[in-house]
């Protein structure tokens, strides 16, 4: 039988490779987005790779316009802004946005008997781990606002679960990177993380790649990371929507359970592209954890899933989507 999958925020990074991974396993695909934080050209690249993948313009908050959409059987909530320091400096945009799209989502899929709603969520729940690598059993502590809207919605997903039939599949996943095999879709040069800052360097900017922070307790100073293929996350949420699972609601991280400090991101960069990369140190900035790396064991094992791409192999295929 084929599933219609309704993917808010599916013209954003990890959505758009998601939409392609599901519609080339065979779901009838439906992207909403409202484009404020992607653009068009995105629509256009994605329904090159998969032209059966539909999409309606609008905003996924406004429940009006989710109603108006055909029916699907599972969700995947990605539509959420995402940056913590950006979060820190406009907290109610992020509560706003990610908290009120998030309720009409979920009492979309409610009144719509939609059997199962993946949500997006993120390490950033997690605030400054005690212990590493971090399980999903560690103390949520989120340090930004981006963080505390995701926890929210977690919550508020949670309860509804307890008073629905709706299932929830959880997903906290680390720090993203990579780009789809055909160099159609990526993530932004024009990003704020690390990859993107360092791709438009590469490509031209002859700006330094800003390292926050050089005096984290960590072996060289940077903070580190988790960094992992955005095809890896694309194919374990078609996981999360294909596997039996016991309870209503289930949370898994998703990472390689390997940590990379910045430098060692920088480093990696310039043997992929063959030249050296100038970068200068500036302060720490504020909501950045130290170190954070997944323990993505109940993934490996729940779902038969597991990150397969190398560092080397995330920042090739970003390298080569921005040539």
């Amino acid at each position: 039988m084929t599933v219609r999958t309704l993917i808010t925020g599916g013209a954003g990074y990890i959505g758009s490779h998601t939409a392609v991974a599901l519609a080339d396993a065979g779901h009838d695909v439906v992207i909403a987005d409202n484009l404020s934080r992607a653009h068009l050209s995105t629509i256009d690249a994605i329904q090159q790779l998969a032209p059966s993948i539909e999409f309606h313009e609008g905003d996924v908050s406004d429940l009006n316009f989710l109603t108006a959409l055909t029916a699907p059987d599972a969700i995947i909530h990605f539509a959420a802004f995402k940056s913590a320091p950006e979060s820190i400096e406009n907290p109610l945009a992020y509560y706003r946005n990610n908290v009120t799209s998030t309720l009409a989502v979920a009492q979309f899929a409610v009144e719509t008997g939609v059997k199962r709603l993946v949500y997006s969520s993120s390490a950033a729940v997690y605030g400054n781990p005690t212990t590493t690598p971090v399980s999903e059993a560690a103390p949520t502590n989120p340090i930004n606002p981006y963080g505390h809207t995701k926890l929210i919605g977690e919550q508020i997903l949670q309860d509804i679960t307890t008073a629905t039939d709706l299932e929830v599949v959880i997903l906290r996943y680390f720090n993203p990177v990579g780009a789809h095999s055909s160099g159609k879709i990526g993530d932004a040069i024009d990003g704020s993380n690390l990859v993107p800052r360092i791709m438009r360097t590469v490509h031209g900017s002859n700006e330094p790649v800003p390292v926050f922070g050089n005096d984290y307790d960590t072996s060289d100073g940077t903070a580190i990371r988790d960094y992992i293929h955005v095809l890896d996350l694309a194919s374990g949420h078609l996981a999360a929507l294909n596997t039996d699972l016991s309870d209503r609601c289930h949370t898994f991280n998703l990472g390689t359970g390997k940590g990379h400090s910045v430098l060692e991101v920088l480093h990696a960069a310039e043997q992929a592209i063959g030249a050296p990369i100038p970068h200068e140190m500036h302060p720490r900035r504020a909501g950045d954890p130290a170190a954070i790396w997944a323990d993505p064991s109940a993934a490996n094992q729940t779902f038969n899933w597991q990150a397969t791409r190398t560092l080397s192999d995330m920042l090739t295929s970003h390298h080569a989507a921005t040539d």
